[in-house]
């Protein structure tokens, strides 16, 4: 059964060796201690490179989502795999999320680990080890809500043979994942073969359909028009399988019908389908599960976040920012960091040099004529242009594109205020 750790409780974690960047005059002290003496990024002892994530953006970002989904009618399940924290997660039910979205297993269990009572796993989930943990949440606590993916026969005949060897007293809550199109992700390509599914579903006594789901984000070469095609179908599947019957039973228990999708990059096209869907036998969640948008990006997002289509709904704030000191200036056009791949997200864009910090005084200026235009596993590699201001010992502060992949390569964050105030560290569970 879950061990409902609190929260709270990281910050009893000790400061040591196994976190990147934090000052080695900390060792010892615990995480709280730290946060408490309220140190400065740039002159608290801090060592480079150091991710640092903005306070201020954080918040905003999470309040700009929730008023989204309220505006919108919609219900709200973030995808917990960007930054796998459960104090980002404890911020996100505050702000009105619904429960918080999984892909593996083992990110349930950090879940879980830590109290959620809601998990939307965006995934099929056939092994049998899993699944006989989760029978035994599902069995302990009353409250514990879980729903996964379906999109086979025989997925549904293995889930359905590993739950009734683990005795399972409880049925496993489960959605029709209705794949992209052909070339895309997992998911069901026909309504026939949906269909098939759900009738197998139907057959067993450990799972229950409650629901239809998919992805929009895997649409192959998604526009638009193509997402509102494939999120058409989605609800349209959800309004025949009910008109079926095939909700009875999630209906009956008072569940209700789940329909799902919603990355970062369409969520306002998928409010929009949601909104058009017709009354149907239960009450219908409408589930969101966009995860980015906690600490946005620099690149990716920013380029692909629906509020560019809607700027009247507001703006996300990149939240993070890599901090690396130059430590080699080997000629007039060249110069080198101390971060690298094992520190920066490049699977998407390289960092962009943003802000300058003179190692001489602490004065920031803007990184005018200084570009990254290359990543090894510990230096980053920057062209600057003539006169470019640039030397041994200066920090460079750079934006990030991608939040998921930057997020797993840190395990405590420092949260950092506008004025470089670290108020607290984010524990992040990889």
């Amino acid at each position: 059964m879950a061990a409902d750790r609190p929260v709270t409780g990281l910050a009893d974690e000790l400061v040591d060796y196994r976190f990147k960047a934090l000052p080695p005059d900390a060792e010892g002290l615990t995480v709280g201690a730290l946060a408490a003496e309220r140190r400065n990024l740039f002159t608290g002892g801090f060592t480079t490179p150091v991710l640092a994530l903005s306070a201020e953006s954080v918040e905003h970002n999470l309040a700009l989502l929730e008023a989204y989904a309220e505006r919108h009618g919609l219900a709200f399940a973030p995808h917990g795999k960007t930054s796998m924290s459960p104090q980002l997660f404890a911020r996100q039910l505050a702000h009105g999320a619904w429960g918080i979205t999984a892909a593996v297993p083992h990110q349930a269990r950090v879940y879980r680990a830590y109290g959620i009572r809601r998990i939307f796993l965006a995934n099929e989930l056939v092994d049998a080890a899993a699944l006989r943990w989760l029978a035994g949440e599902l069995d302990d606590d009353p409250e514990f809500r879980f729903i996964c993916y379906v999109d086979s026969v025989r997925g549904v005949e293995l889930m359905d043979e590993a739950l009734r060897a683990a005795g399972a007293s409880r049925p496993v809550d489960v959605v029709v994942e209705l794949g992209a199109g052909e070339g895309a992700r997992t998911g069901v390509r026909t309504e026939a073969e949906c269909a098939a599914v759900a009738d197998a579903v139907a057959a067993t006594g450990t799972l229950r359909l409650v629901g239809v789901a998919g992805y929009e984000g895997e649409v192959p070469d998604a526009s638009g028009e193509r997402v509102r095609e494939w999120l058409r179908r989605l609800v349209a599947l959800a309004v025949g399988f009910d008109r079926a019957g095939r909700f009875a039973a999630s209906v009956a228990a008072g569940e209700g019908i789940v329909i799902s999708a919603g990355g970062s990059a369409w969520f306002d096209t998928v409010a929009d389908a949601f909104a058009e869907m017709p009354e149907l036998s239960g009450p219908v969640l409408r589930l969101l599960r966009s995860g980015a948008y906690v600490s946005h990006d620099d690149g990716h997002y920013r380029k692909l976040t629906p509020f560019n289509r809607v700027p009247q709904e507001g703006t996300l704030r990149p939240a993070f920012r890599l901090w690396a000191q130059v430590v080699s200036r080997p000629t007039p056009e060249q110069a080198f960091l101390n971060a690298g791949k094992r520190d920066a997200a490049y699977d998407l864009d390289l960092p962009q040099a943003q802000v300058v910090r003179s190692g001489r005084d602490g004065t920031l200026r803007p990184a005018t004529g200084v570009a990254v235009s290359g990543l090894s596993d510990q230096h980053t590699w920057v062209r600057t242009e003539p006169g470019a201001e640039l030397e041994v010992g200066d920090w460079v502060g750079m934006g990030l594109s991608h939040p998921c992949t930057s997020f797993d390569k840190w395990q405590l964050i420092p949260l950092v205020e506008a004025d470089g105030t670290v108020t607290d560290y984010i524990r992040t569970f990889f």
